[in-house]
């Protein structure tokens, strides 16, 4: 397995193997890879002649007072986890290869990153759209892979791979839990605890929310209404945003059905956890 800090090198590299009618699939991560990453590479592993697994927390996708300089890092223990799994190159940039001097060009995905996610951190998939359209053209891999658990973020990719041609498959995989119900994420580290605790009630949302569904219960208010009530009891739970959104437009309903997703962010101690789910249960 390589490890390729260099843009240039990578470059050449996936031109070798393209040269040689080799597939490449891609794992974009942030790194501090946990079980859910893992699924995501046992899925590119099939998928392809090379695996690439790349590392990079991406400065431009996080806001102001966010946790940036704080986010988990370990290269040395994710290198071991991606060996395990059959990777074949880490690219592990710099700040400053991907972004030099002077650098000035970003890519904006319009309308359907105004809500969830987008509204409360602005900015933040404009970071997304555009490492991942600079990770697209570096590595031109056959196909990607993500993690169901960033919906809206999946969503947007695909609107962005779609409407520049990029001619790569985006693949999304369902959330990976916890054996107790909780969406795994590289963030789970920050919490103590008895946050630990608090933090099932997104998961435990998503389940009520269907039991009132499967109940003959429709009304998206009322459903929501009643999950705000179960999350505001938690001690250091709070809300950023509870909605019930059409799968493919994100556009809020007003009655659930076949295409309902309930999207979930809320914040325990201070740790903004996300997590989702079709209220149909024949999805997932």
């Amino acid at each position: 397995m390589n490890i390729i800090t260099s843009v240039s090198e990578m470059q050449q590299k996936m031109i070798s193997a393209r040269s040689a009618g080799q597939t490449i699939s891609l794992v974009p991560t942030m790194g501090f890879l946990h079980q859910g990453h893992l699924s995501l590479l046992e899925e590119g592993r099939k998928r392809c002649d090379v695996l690439v697994l790349s590392i990079f927390v991406n400065p431009t996708q996080f806001g102001q007072g966010e946790d940036f300089d704080d986010y988990p890092r370990d290269l040395k223990q994710d290198s071991q986890f991606a060996e395990e799994m059959g990777v074949d190159i880490i690219f592990a940039p710099e700040n400053s290869q991907m972004y030099p001097q002077k650098y000035a060009t970003y890519v904006d995905v319009e309308g359907i990153t105004d809500c969830l996610c987008g509204a409360s951190r602005p900015g933040h998939f404009r970071g997304v759209c555009t490492v991942v359209s600079k990770l697209f053209n570096i590595i031109q891999p056959h196909s990607a892979v993500f993690g169901n658990k960033d919906f809206q973020q999946l969503a947007v990719i695909k609107r962005m791979t779609c409407d520049l041609n990029m001619p790569v498959e985006i693949i999304g995989l369902p959330i990976y839990r916890e054996a107790d119900g909780l969406a795994m994420s590289s963030r789970n580290v920050y919490l103590n605890n008895d946050q630990r605790q608090q933090a099932l009630v997104l998961s435990q949302s998503l389940a009520r929310a269907r039991k009132l569904v499967a109940s003959g219960e429709s009304d998206c208010a009322v459903i929501i209404s009643n999950l705000k009530k179960d999350i505001n009891q938690k001690a250091e739970a709070r809300i950023d945003y509870i909605q019930i959104c059409h799968q493919l437009t994100l556009e809020d309903q007003t009655d659930v059905d076949a295409d309902s997703v309930l999207l979930l962010a809320v914040y325990i101690g201070k740790t903004r956890l996300i997590d989702n789910g079709f209220l149909v249960t024949n999805h997932d």
